[in-house]
């Protein structure tokens, strides 16, 4: 299945059925009065977020979708029935955005979350409505008001626990790979990975996070350059960040920094997320290069570095659980902020 996070839509609701001007002719009552029908509401457009998608591919091959018109009064006081209404269905992460790809509508980051896109026209109004003791026949019908008709970007970013970031070919793919039953691409040249790719990593026999492996980035990432912010919006939704580095690199400090100023360039809270770096690829150099090489690096940035190699398995399975605990003690303080704000009261 092809990978897609954002994509056009456009959708329409129903139109409403038109009442209906009628009469009743029966024998033998020859003043039987209006009876028309009123007509049903239009269908209306909805979106909701479903468990077991990732991507928007569906909505690649199919971009317009209308809801039913309502079904038109009848004589005999029959109404018109209400338009189908139309539900699209959307991973769960995805956000709706008005047509200029900024202003957002809805975050539906909860599974079973729906959001009303379009509202169906009313039904019109049939003579029998507008009987009175002045006008006893009226001639007259109201037409079904018009559905909306608008246009929406859908924006999907990925909800993962722990999103994997660098530069191009530093061995998060690899990594992934170690720890989950994942099968992103490996090869030994930039930018095997043009698509995120999700992984579910266990821990012992009950516990379990989901890991994100996200497109290299580069220098120029936030403006644009390369996969550029396309695939950043990705790392919002992470809870924490796990930032490999090619430990073969010339200079370890300067990819660490170059990452880390797209990073805060982005914005929107990424430069706050708990972050752990690793030397990556540690088993194609001594032992006494990587360590020295560690702690340079945590010297130059002010943090501790682990040393990890997702080919030989060297670090892997203790990063992973030190991975496990943050993650852990980050739910205990969210857990805690939600109840804090639930005791207070003004």
């Amino acid at each position: 299945m092809k990978f897609l996070d954002q994509t056009k839509i456009y959708v329409r609701s129903g139109n409403g059925g038109a009442g209906a001007v009628s009469f009743r002719r029966e024998k033998f009552i020859p003043f039987g009065g209006p009876d028309g029908g009123d007509g049903g509401r239009g269908g209306d457009v909805w979106i909701e977020a479903a468990d077991g998608l990732n991507t928007l591919i569906d909505y690649r091959y199919q971009q317009h979708f209308k809801g039913q018109t309502g079904g038109h009064g009848m004589g005999q006081n029959r109404h018109g029935a209400n338009g189908e209404s139309v539900i699209l269905k959307v991973p769960t992460g995805t956000e709706v955005l008005e047509e200029d790809k900024e202003t957002v509508i809805a975050d539906l980051n909860k599974p079973g979350m729906r959001v009303l896109l379009a509202r169906g026209g009313n039904g019109g109004f049939g003579n029998a409505y507008f009987k009175s003791s002045v006008n006893q026949a009226p001639e007259h019908a109201n037409p079904g008001l018009e559905g909306e008709e608008r246009v929406f970007w859908l924006r999907l970013k990925l909800i993962a626990d722990a999103g994997l970031v660098g530069l191009p070919n530093a061995g998060k793919s690899t990594f992934l790979r170690a720890v989950s039953s994942a099968t992103p691409k490996v090869a030994d040249y930039p930018f095997t990975t043009l698509h995120p790719h999700l992984g579910v990593v266990t821990i012992g026999d009950s516990e379990r996070f989901v890991m994100a492996d996200l497109p290299g980035l580069i220098e120029g990432a936030a403006e644009g350059t390369g996969l550029g912010t396309r695939f950043l919006g990705h790392v919002e939704r992470c809870v924490a960040l796990v930032h490999l580095i090619d430990a073969t690199a010339e200079s370890a400090t300067e990819a660490y920094r170059t990452v880390r100023h797209e990073i805060e360039a982005y914005g929107e809270g990424l430069a706050e997320k708990p972050e752990i770096v690793a030397l990556n690829k540690v088993d194609a150099m001594t032992p006494a290069d990587a360590n020295r090489k560690r702690a340079a690096l945590s010297r130059a940035i002010g943090k501790d570095v682990r040393l990890v190699s997702g080919v030989s398995g060297v670090g892997v399975r203790e990063l992973v659980n030190e991975i496990a605990a943050m993650l852990r003690e980050r739910r205990v303080e969210q857990v805690q902020a939600a109840e804090a704000e639930q005791d207070w009261t003004p």
